[in-house]
Formats: C-alpha cells, sequence, structure tokens
C-alpha cells in the first residue's frame, strides 16, 4: 500500500502547457501514414458497453473485428472486443484461433457500487468464461471519502481474483476533481498490481482527456523507474477522430517513450474511432 500523503500536488497549469505543447505538434504534422494508422487500429478495443447490447449486436462487433484484416494489406486488425460478462463466452468463440484477446468489465461496472465478495464472483465469472482481460472501475465515492486503503484493497483482491487474466484498472478520471486526485488514484492501483490503468468507462462526461492522460503516464514513468515494471495505458470514452487517438499515442510516446507503443501496454477503448481509422486507411 502506497502512502497517499506523500504524494505531491499536480500543477494544473504546467500540465495544460505540456499537453498544449504536443497538441500543436500533432496538428502541425498533420495524420500520419498509412502504416502508423494500420499501428493505431491495432491499439484499439472494439467495444459495446450498451444496456442494449443483445446476441445480434455483439455478433456484428466481433464480424467487423474479425473483418477488418481483409480490408487492405498489412491491416492487422484491433487488439481486442469489449463487452459486458453475458457475451465473453460467446466472443470467445467467435475470435479462436485469432490474435483478437476477449475483455470484459466486470466487477460492478461502471458504479463500482458493490460490496467486494460480489466483485470478486463476477470477476471470477468472466474469467471461467474465457475472458482474456477484466476492465474493473475503482470505488470513487471510497477514493473521495480518503479511504485509500480500502480501494487499493479491492484492487489487489480482484487482481487476485483475475488469476492468469489481465487487469485493466478504471479511474473515472471524470468524477475525481482534480488532476492531484487523479496522480492519487493512478498509484493505487498500480502499486495493487494492475497491469494497465485506464481513463474512463465512457459512461460520464467528462471521460478521457489528454491532461488526466498526461498525469496518468508520468504515474507509470515513476513506477517504471523506481521499479523496472511496465504498467500499460487505456485511454477510453469519447476518442473517436483520428486525430484524437494520434494525440494520445503521441503522449504516450513523449512520456513513455517507443517502447510503450505496442499493444500489450497501449490500448484506445472506442467503437467510433475504428470506422474512422478505415477511412483513411484504405
Amino acid at each position: 500500500m502506497i502512502d497517499i500523503s506523500t504524494i505531491l500536488p499536480v500543477d494544473e497549469n504546467s500540465v495544460k502547457q505540456a499537453v498544449n505543447a504536443i497538441r500543436a505538434e500533432v496538428e502541425a504534422q498533420g495524420l500520419p501514414d498509412r502504416n502508423k494508422l494500420i499501428e493505431i487500429l491495432n491499439y484499439v478495443d472494439i467495444t459495446t458497453l450498451e444496456g442494449s447490447d443483445n446476441a445480434d449486436r455483439v455478433e456484428q462487433l466481433c464480424e467487423k473485428a474479425l473483418s477488418l484484416p481483409e480490408m487492405g494489406e498489412g491491416i492487422k486488425g484491433v487488439a481486442a472486443v469489449c463487452i459486458y460478462p453475458p457475451f465473453v463466452s460467446f466472443v470467445k468463440e467467435m475470435v479462436e484461433g485469432t490474435k483478437i484477446k476477449v475483455a470484459s468489465v466486470a466487477g460492478a461496472f461502471p458504479s463500482g457500487q458493490l460490496p467486494i465478495h460480489l466483485k470478486c464472483a463476477e470477476v471470477e465469472y468472466v474469467v471461467e468464461q474465457g475472458a482474456d482481460e477484466v476492465d474493473m472501475v475503482i470505488s470513487r465515492g471510497t477514493f473521495l471519502e480518503g479511504d485509500f486503503g480500502q480501494v487499493f484493497d479491492e484492487i489487489a483482491m480482484i487482481k487476485e481474483a483475475c488469476g492468469d487474466a489481465h487487469l485493466k484498472v478504471i479511474l473515472e478520471t471524470g468524477e475525481l476533481g482534480s488532476l492531484t486526485n487523479i496522480k492519487s488514484a493512478s498509484m493505487l492501483p498500480i502499486a495493487a498490481g494492475a497491469d494497465f490503468i485506464k481513463t474512463s468507462t465512457g459512461k460520464i462526461q467528462p471521460a478521457a482527456t489528454p491532461e488526466a492522460a498526461w498525469v496518468m503516464l508520468n504515474c507509470i514513468k515513476d513506477h517504471y523507474t523506481k521499479t523496472g515494471k511496465k504498467v500499460g495505458f487505456k485511454p477510453a470514452g469519447g476518442i473517436s477522430s483520428p486525430m484524437e487517438a494520434v494525440l494520445y499515442t503521441k503522449l504516450v510516446e513523449t512520456v513513455l517513450g517507443p517502447e510503450w507503443l505496442n499493444n500489450k501496454l497501449f490500448r484506445i477503448g472506442a467503437s467510433r474511432l475504428v470506422d474512422r481509422l478505415i477511412e483513411k486507411i484504405v
């Protein structure tokens, strides 16, 4: 358990300046070449997380994911399909034999408002159904009350429940109130053994922001400098244009270096983004 009281506050003006400088660089360069866009597509977790999801919609999503490499030379497709728990075994069967991972939200997504034993039970269920990756969300109310120990313990217990599945921990940065809180909330899952930290559920506004990403990426960098352990990063929520995806890719490259630019350490949670990337690629 990390001592949150030792975490220094974030200088929000400095973060905005750093992000604005990178945004200006990205805008000046414009869209990258086709090969770079293909790489960005390969970072994407193509996602449907709606209350109206059903087997037909999930099947269509999987068929889209499976068809992407057929749309042009060199296209590798997406990293994962992300869905609600009832569809995990169905998606697992559909993508069997491919490199596409099955990601499921679990642990009372998107609210995080369940007792921990029920959260762990849901995580264990999706892993048994075949999920390669689990996307959980922290208990924001507990965090904002200052009970950081409970937040840490819940993440650690869910990580254990994941077994061999990778754990992505969603902070829901738009509910945390400040960049300093985002910094503190980032350090908890990193210390608790998360494989990724993720910005948002996509269910509230603001969702992903470059400023939140900058803070989270620097927490990952600090941890790597101290321990040598690489933790992944996933912005999600509202990232719908290729230029937005390029901006987040540039943020990762600037803070963490090109060795993080692969789908083992960098994902983008999106739905509309895939079609818009394909338009530019083909």
